[in-house]
């Protein structure tokens, strides 16, 4: 998972986590686990996701697996960029 420390502050970043974000680890959940990661956020997200990698995020590709915890979110980009 060479991208942790990217999707992690894209997503502190994109939710506006500030202090919070940086504790952010792979198992840490992110659904249901972070009040500001509700479904407005949750496309934002992928808008940012897509506009940092460069890749499309189709509808059926996203999954509440997906966003799960970091780490899956990370595994996720990792398959989008392999």
């Amino acid at each position: 998972m060479h991208s942790l420390e990217e999707v992690k502050n894209l997503v502190s970043d994109t939710l506006g986590l500030g202090e919070r974000g940086a504790a952010l680890k792979a198992d840490s959940l992110l659904l249901g686990a972070i009040p500001e990661l509700d479904s407005m956020a949750v496309i934002n997200l992928i808008t940012a996701l897509e506009e940092q990698y460069g890749f499309s995020i189709a509808d059926d590709e996203i999954s509440a697996e997906v966003f799960d915890t970091l780490g899956s979110l990370t595994a996720f980009v990792d398959r989008k960029l392999a």
